[in-house]
């Protein structure tokens, strides 16, 4: 996937099981069909499509299994192992009274919880890692968020950037993600999805493919 000397890019992709209030969650779907249709469309220059999973909607109880996807991607341990020049999380998320994709430019270090999670976790007003401070610590990913919408407007899709993924699991799940990514040196970017029902499964497949391509074309 890309010659000697060029500079490839392997990028790691998570969605989440279904959970209270949404029955089918599209991000399951998309991320566990991700590398059938990637090897049927075929994969961008430069780009290796690493593991594909799907987590459990939920934060603390769930966070040994997200902890063994980073490392794994960190550390190249997962199968398919590459030199990879660049190392990125890419996580998938529903954001179901959406119209749009919306590319969250940060996470907060804030866990309230709308409902319990899918294992009946419910924090209010708890920082999700006590040692980086109160809860109006953020955390920002590195990639050029700005650049990549552009990039994907002139696609024709509707995408939005936002400062705000909310303080449920996501959230949850992306603030942990960057502040591993900062701490390793690679990258991380969490991007929320609407439901089928607004934007059909395959736009959105179609979607997903050309976010990876504009991700393994960044310089």
């Amino acid at each position: 996937m890309g010659s000697e000397g060029t500079s490839v890019t392997k990028i790691h992709v998570t969605g989440f099981k279904q959970f209270h209030g949404v029955s089918e969650n599209p991000t399951e779907t998309i991320v566990s069909n991700l590398k059938g249709y990637m090897q049927k469309k075929g994969l961008p220059k430069g780009l290796v499509l690493g593991s594909c999973n799907v987590l459990e909607a939920a934060g603390e109880g769930a966070l040994a299994p997200l902890y063994n996807i980073l490392e794994a991607a960190a550390t190249g341990r997962d199968s398919e192992s590459t030199n990879a020049g660049r190392v990125i999380l890419l996580h998938f998320g529903v954001n179901s009274g959406s119209t749009t994709f919306a590319i969250e430019n940060q996470a907060i270090n804030e866990a309230t919880f709308r409902c319990p999670d899918e294992l009946g976790w419910k924090p209010q007003r708890v920082p999700i890692i006590p040692s980086d401070g109160d809860f109006s610590r953020t955390r920002e990913t590195s990639l050029p968020v700005n650049e990549i919408i552009k990039a994907l407007a002139k696609m024709g899709y509707l995408v939005i950037p936002s400062d705000d993924a909310g303080r449920f699991v996501c959230n949850y799940v992306y603030y942990h993600s960057l502040r591993f990514a900062e701490q390793c040196g690679i990258k991380s970017l969490f991007v929320h999805v609407p439901l089928f029902l607004t934007i059909s499964k395959e736009t959105q497949m179609q979607f997903v493919a050309s976010l990876l391509e504009v991700l393994a074309s960044l310089p």
